[in-house]
């Protein structure tokens, strides 16, 4: 039997994005645009008609916005809801509705590109689309195909092998803690970090797949509802307990040994993508292996692709401890799962118990 096609409602309230957007999801093999509505008000009832898979939802409409649309959609009883992808504008205001939307219930986001060559923004904006919707589409198969239960979350010591020399040692002590992230995870972070006392004892790095300006919002969001103080990473900062440093977006943030009284010190750089990101996790986890040797705490989480995998590879041969967040609590299970198959966690845990586990090992 052939795979249905994987059905798309685009929601824009310019006919330009609706005709590009339709035209780049077309593109991708096994999707189907099934319509499009000019605001949130035309996308609800088109939902219940059309029953699609997915909504690509802009932040920004007349008569109905996104936030208003989004809300309405939890609302819907009886059928399966639709997955949401918000298209944003490339602002400080579109990045605060954004991050609100996430906190919604929208699966990913993705913004619109900054003027540029149209095939260029066509490119662009394709590269961007393929990946989730690839990934939604691998969620959809499993979705039918375990006719929507949920599995049990269990969390599973991952045990290396004896004598193995990536074995982390329980008596080792952490002096920081670093976090890789992607889809998912600006919900998953602050469900983690608020759990974390004011009396943190180390710093924390965390690289957040997010374009420039939406870190700096996310952080400041993050602060607001944290004991320890969450910031937007500055090169040349220097590292203090009870702090998380979110590496900004568009540039790669790494740890280096500190000058005067600080020992360790944030360099931001402008450096290539890596994993097609930037920041990348491989390049944070890459300089925690160089700087802090064995004395630090990787937790790898919710995302798409294999971004952090080398970087704990490197921080495990150093000795250093690795958690891992479990496929259950994920919004995607890819960066988590890749760390598991290469064989560099330790530990891995539902979400609601990573907070605990990090302040066991850093005691």
């Amino acid at each position: 039997m052939s795979q249905q096609p994987f059905r798309v409602l685009v929601v824009d309230d310019t006919i330009l994005y609706r005709t590009i957007v339709s035209e780049i999801l077309t593109a991708i093999p096994g999707v189907e645009v099934v319509g499009t509505a000019i605001h949130g008000g035309v996308a609800l009832e088109k939902v219940m008609e059309l029953t699609p898979d997915l909504i690509t939802l802009d932040v920004e409409m007349p008569v109905m916005d996104g936030l208003a649309t989004l809300r309405k959609l939890q609302e819907l009883k009886g059928k399966a809801k639709p997955w949401v992808l918000m298209v944003s504008s490339h602002t400080r205001q579109g990045a605060a509705v954004t991050l609100e939307a996430l906190q919604l219930g929208a699966y990913d986001f993705i913004t619109k590109p900054d003027g540029g060559e149209p095939q260029q923004s066509f490119e662009m904006l394709l590269g961007k689309f393929r990946p989730i919707i690839h990934a939604l589409m691998t969620q959809k198969i499993l979705r039918q195909t375990i006719h929507g239960l949920v599995p049990e979350v269990v969390a599973k010591s991952v045990v290396p092998a004896p004598n193995s020399p990536a074995a982390p040692s329980p008596l080792r002590r952490v002096d920081i803690v670093a976090i890789g992230i992607s889809t998912g995870g600006p919900n998953a972070l602050t469900e983690l970090l608020p759990r974390l006392p004011a009396d943190f004892p180390v710093p924390i790095v965390i690289v957040q797949h997010m374009p420039k300006l939406f870190t700096g919002v996310f952080a400041e969001t993050l602060d607001s509802k944290c004991a320890i103080h969450v910031e937007e990473g500055k090169s040349g900062q220097p590292l203090q307990a009870a702090t998380a440093y979110i590496a900004p977006g568009g540039r790669q943030m790494r740890v280096a040994s500190g000058q005067g009284p600080s020992s360790y010190a944030l360099e931001i750089t402008d450096d290539p993508p890596e994993n097609h990101c930037q920041p990348a996790v491989d390049y944070l986890f890459r300089s925690v292996a160089s700087v802090f040797k064995g004395h630090a705490l990787g937790i790898i989480m919710t995302g798409m692709g294999c971004d952090g995998t080398l970087g704990l590879r490197l921080m495990k041969r150093q000795g250093a401890q690795v958690i891992a967040q479990d496929q259950a609590s994920c919004v995607v299970y890819g960066m988590p799962q890749e760390a598991v198959k290469a064989g560099v966690v330790d530990l891995v845990l539902p979400l609601s118990d990573i907070a605990a586990e990090i302040m066991r090992r850093v005691q």
